[in-house]
C-alpha cells in the first residue's frame, strides 16, 4: 500500500514539473502551414517576375545569330536568364549609368556622355558574362583529372563506362564538371550516341583537356580498345598538364606583382625611409646655416 502511494505521488510530482516545460515532441510543420507558407511565398514579388515582364519588349530585337551567341554565353556560363532577360539588364546598365553619371556632365560633353554611359552599360553585364565563363572552364579543367581517376578506378573493378559514369556522378559533389557529366550521360540514355554526347560536350567549352579526353573515349570506342588503359594513360597527362598549368601560373605571378610593388608599396615606403630625413633637411637646413655664417 505504502508503495502504490508512493508511486502515485512520484507521478503527481512528475506531471506537475512536466506542465511548466516547453515539451516539443513534434516540430514538424503542419499540412496547412504548409500550404499557407507555400502561398505566402506566391505573393511575394521577385525580382526575376519584373526581369519576365519587362524583357518581352526585347523579343522583336532578340533573335537570329544574336539569339543564339547570347544563348550559348548563358548556357557557358551557366546563367539562369533568357536572351530577352540578359538585353533587359543591359539596358537597364545603360539607364542606370546615365542618371548615375547625370549631375557630373557638362554642358559641351553631353555626347561622349551619351556615348560612354552606352557603352559601360553594355559592356559591364558582358564583361562580368565572360568572367563566368573563364571560371566555368578554369573549374571544369581543374576537376577533370580527378573524374578520370575515378573513372579509371570503376572500370578497372568491373564496370563499364555507363555504370562508372552513373556512379562518378551519384558519390560526386555537385559541380559544374559533374552536371555536364549527367547531361551526357540523360542524352546517352535518351538514344543519342556516347560518340555525338562527347563531341558535343568537347565543342561545347572548346577547352584542350576537354577536347583530348573526348577524343580519347570516341577513339577508344571507335577501336575497340580498352578504355581502363586509355583512361589511365589520359589521366597521367591530364596531371602532367595540370602540374605544368600550376609552374606556368608560378611564374607569371612576379610579374603581376610588379604593378603593386611599384605604385603601392615603393611609395609608401619611401615616404617612410625619406620622409623623416626630408623634414630634418627643412628644418634644419645646413645651406642657411652656412650661408649666415
Amino acid at each position: 500500500m505504502l508503495t502504490l502511494i508512493l508511486t502515485m505521488v512520484y507521478l503527481c510530482v512528475f506531471s506537475f514539473i512536466l506542465g511548466f516545460l516547453p515539451v516539443e515532441w513534434e516540430v514538424r510543420p503542419r499540412l496547412r502551414e504548409l500550404e499557407f507558407q507555400a502561398a505566402q511565398h506566391k505573393k511575394k514579388f521577385h525580382p526575376r517576375i519584373f526581369l519576365k515582364i519587362l524583357s518581352v519588349i526585347n523579343r522583336p530585337i532578340c533573335t537570329g545569330f544574336l539569339r543564339h551567341r547570347i544563348l550559348k554565353d548563358l548556357a557557358l556560363g551557366h546563367v539562369d536568364l533568357t536572351p530577352e532577360e540578359f538585353l533587359l539588364i543591359k539596358e537597364l546598365g545603360i539607364v542606370g549609368t546615365l542618371v548615375v553619371t547625370y549631375p557630373m556632365v557638362q554642358p559641351d560633353l553631353v555626347m561622349f556622355w551619351i556615348l560612354m554611359s552606352f557603352a559601360v552599360g553594355y559592356m559591364l553585364p558582358e564583361f562580368w558574362l565572360k568572367g563566368r565563363i573563364k571560371h566555368a572552364k578554369m573549374v571544369i579543367a581543374r576537376e577533370l583529372p580527378d573524374a578520370i581517376d575515378l573513372l579509371g578506378l570503376c572500370v578497372n573493378a568491373g564496370l563499364d563506362f555507363m555504370l562508372a559514369l552513373k556512379w562518378v556522378i551519384e558519390k560526386s559533389p555537385p559541380s559544374i564538371f559533374i552536371n555536364e557529366l549527367n547531361t551526357v550521360m540523360q542524352e546517352i540514355s535518351v538514344g543519342k550516341t556516347r560518340r555525338d554526347a562527347l563531341k558535343d560536350l568537347s565543342s561545347k567549352y572548346d577547352i584542350p583537356e576537354l577536347s583530348s579526353f573526348a577524343r580519347t573515349l570516341i577513339q577508344a570506342d571507335k577501336m575497340g580498345t580498352s578504355v581502363s588503359e586509355a583512361l589511365t594513360l589520359l589521366s597521367e597527362d591530364m596531371r602532367l598538364a595540370r602540374f605544368r598549368r600550376g609552374e606556368q601560373m608560378a611564374l607569371k605571378a612576379p610579374l603581376k606583382m610588379l604593378v603593386p610593388l611599384l605604385f603601392f608599396i615603393f611609395p609608401v615606403v619611401a615616404l617612410l625611409v625619406a620622409g623623416p630625413i626630408l623634414l630634418d633637411f627643412i628644418q634644419n637646413n645646413p645651406m642657411k646655416q652656412m650661408g649666415g655664417g
